[in-house]
């Protein structure tokens, strides 16, 4: 395979595009953040870097907290935009309808619209020429329920999840490879377990499909029982809706910076 070579730079791709969450009652903001990763088993520690300049960068340092919020296809606006825009300027979770929710373990908020939130503490950090990490210790994490099986089985493939890679937000696909040590199962014990994934989605999707039913079904009578009253019925408030709304919404800005 013939290769060319390149300057040395960061090249590493895909890596994560989450939103970090942080601030106290006093205020609070988004940053999106690429550079993120796990550094330790016990206890769970990870990192987030930070240019020096960055409004968050302050805030992160002074209250020693954050939360790490995954993102996802619903999410890829706002996580656009909460990497080229400035909190010093603008309210990100108003502008993006998301909600500050309030975190178990820091002060911080958690973005409530996140299938799976990290919540953070501060335990040192380490300063370079453009960017200072931020190590910290992962003392509480959230997950969305409707995500767990009836087994208790965290089903992230089902979250739809989004990575940064090369410049671009890409959406990973939900067809599976391999799991941890397929390489060396047996053929038999791959074909039992590839089956019982079959099974649990195929449950999963029934289960999701009767609670979107039932969802549309109340939506349904509160409408017909508002125009019996002679209201007009209410569009849906914040929540799931009106982010897809805002994803496709227009902004003016000017041109993008690279999520750091």
């Amino acid at each position: 395979m013939a290769k060319i070579e390149f300057k040395p730079g960061t090249m590493l791709n895909p890596v994560p595009a989450v939103m970090v969450s942080c601030g106290d009652e006093t205020e609070q903001n988004i940053i999106t953040i690429a550079w993120t990763g796990i550094v330790n088993t016990d206890p769970p520690m990870t990192y987030i870097s930070v240019r020096k300049e960055r409004y968050s960068h302050d805030i992160i340092a002074r209250t020693g907290e954050f939360v790490i919020n995954l993102t996802t296809k619903d999410l890829a606006f706002a996580t656009d935009y909460c990497g080229v825009r400035s909190g010093r300027k603008v309210d990100k979770f108003k502008d993006m309808n998301l909600t500050a929710s309030t975190s178990r373990h820091v002060s911080c908020p958690s973005i409530g619209e996140s299938p799976v939130n990290l919540e953070c503490k501060v335990l040192d950090v380490r300063e370079f020429p453009t960017h200072d990490m931020f190590l910290a210790e992962i003392v509480g994490v959230s997950v969305e329920e409707s995500l767990m099986d009836e087994k208790g089985r965290l089903c992230l493939e089902e979250a739809g999840l989004i990575a940064y890679s090369h410049g671009s937000y890409v959406a990973l696909q939900q067809e599976e490879l391999g799991t941890f040590g397929y390489s060396v199962m047996k053929p038999k014990t791959r074909k039992r377990i590839a089956a019982q994934k079959q099974q649990d989605r195929r449950k999963r999707h029934d289960k999701q499909n009767h609670r979107d039913e039932q969802d549309q079904n109340g939506q349904n009578r509160r409408s017909n029982k508002e125009r019996k009253n002679g209201k007009r019925p209410e569009s849906p408030a914040g929540g799931q809706t009106s982010r897809r709304k805002n994803s496709g919404r227009k902004h003016s800005h000017s041109s993008a910076k690279k999520i750091r």
